[in-house]
């Protein structure tokens, strides 16, 4: 592993010295590559040169044990030395893991109603609230792009999309079932019901990624539905998109503009089958969606939101956090890095060939 940082390492100065050299400052996309490229490798080399730093103390404090007046002070420096370097050491391991190519896109996330009639809409609406609100912690830009409500004042689905820095690398975990227990507003007898929803979110594809037919596309306008006003409900501005070899539908309604609305269902078509063409390179067979959020049974769930308790539960990790009404508000982002480290980890232990642990 040294030699291969070693060798990042002298990438990163030649890098440096390259933004200082008149012919790449004067070319502007190479000046922009080498720039991208050396802030990508700027974290690893930063910790490698801490690795470097406090392995070198650790020897050189260990090499004090055989001296009788420094033995004792070696002695109590040693186990935090250690502990540093064996914590860098797993940093470092993990950002030398191979970078998702698509942890930089923006997303359209998805959120559909699951099992649980009336309930699951509510629960539906909670979750997309959730994902709003994070957003708007993260300074991220979300847009709502279609959402059909159902009778109770729930959703039946919604799709928005979500533009920011490091989008669907902090999200992408969240994909599958989400399960919730409580005593709905409708329950007269206080019992607890158990209802789901799904989230599936897919990195945005790019114009360059997926070249669509506009022969393929059958586009069909209608009215807008739900709470309308401003003329939304009132002209043929929604849009629905069909894309005739692979089925996959889409719905936009969110503008007034009819062509506005066929921009946005166009880039929630070109993403769902950019999605469809990731699943098949990993062999999956399903639909882009179905991987990530399985049928919506109550038994299909990543995590579970417990009202009466108080508790969210991530069953993949392990991971039980309280003060659900922050949740709710939009606070999960330590449920997201707990997400994120632990595949991270998993992924660490598929690379060196041991089997992964379970998180505890």
């Amino acid at each position: 592993m040294d030699d291969k940082l070693q060798e990042i390492a002298r990438r990163f100065e030649r890098l440096t010295a390259d933004l200082s050299n008149p012919e790449v400052i004067t070319d502007r996309t190479r000046f922009q590559q080498v720039a991208k490229e050396r802030s990508q490798l700027e974290p690893l080399v930063d910790a490698f040169h801490e690795f470097s730093r406090v392995r070198a103390q650790l020897t050189e404090t260990e090499a004090l044990l055989v001296d009788a007046e420094m033995r004792e002070m070696a002695q109590e420096e040693l186990p935090g030395l250690r502990q540093q370097v064996e914590e860098l050491d797993s940093k470092l391991k993990i950002l030398l893991l191979p970078k998702d190519p698509n942890d930089e896109r923006d997303v359209i996330l998805e959120v559909r109603a699951g099992a649980g009639g009336d309930e699951a809409g509510l629960f539906a609406g909670e979750i997309l609230r959730v994902y709003l609100r994070y957003a708007e912690r993260r300074g991220w830009k979300a847009t709502l792009m279609d959402t059909s409500e159902n009778a109770a004042g729930g959703i039946k689905d919604a799709s928005v999309t979500i533009t920011g820095d490091g989008v669907y690398s902090a999200l992408k975990y969240e994909s599958g079932v989400h399960r919730v227990q409580r005593v709905p507003a409708t329950e007269a007898q206080g019992r607890i019901h158990t209802s789901t929803c799904t989230v599936a979110v897919m990195p945005e594809a790019e114009d360059v990624d997926v070249q669509i037919n506009p022969a393929d596309i059958q586009m069909d306008v209608m009215r807008s539905t739900g709470a309308g006003g401003q003329s939304v409900n009132t002209t043929d501005s929604a849009v629905r998109l069909t894309h005739k070899p692979t089925g996959v539908i889409v719905k936009c309604q969110q503008e007034k503009s009819q062509l506005k609305n066929r921009a946005m269902a166009l880039r929630m078509l070109r993403t769902k089958l950019y999605e469809m063409e990731l699943e098949k390179q990993q062999n999956a067979r399903d639909a882009a969606r179905k991987s990530q959020v399985g049928t919506g049974d109550r038994s299909e769930k990543i995590r579970t939101y417990n009202f009466p308790q108080d508790r969210l539960t991530d069953h993949r990790i392990s991971l039980t956090r309280h003060n659900l009404p922050a949740v709710m508000d939009g606070d999960i982002e330590d449920i997201l890095v707990a997400c994120r480290t632990h595949f991270q980890a998993e992924a660490l232990q598929q690379q060196m060939g041991q089997p992964a642990k379970e998180t505890k």
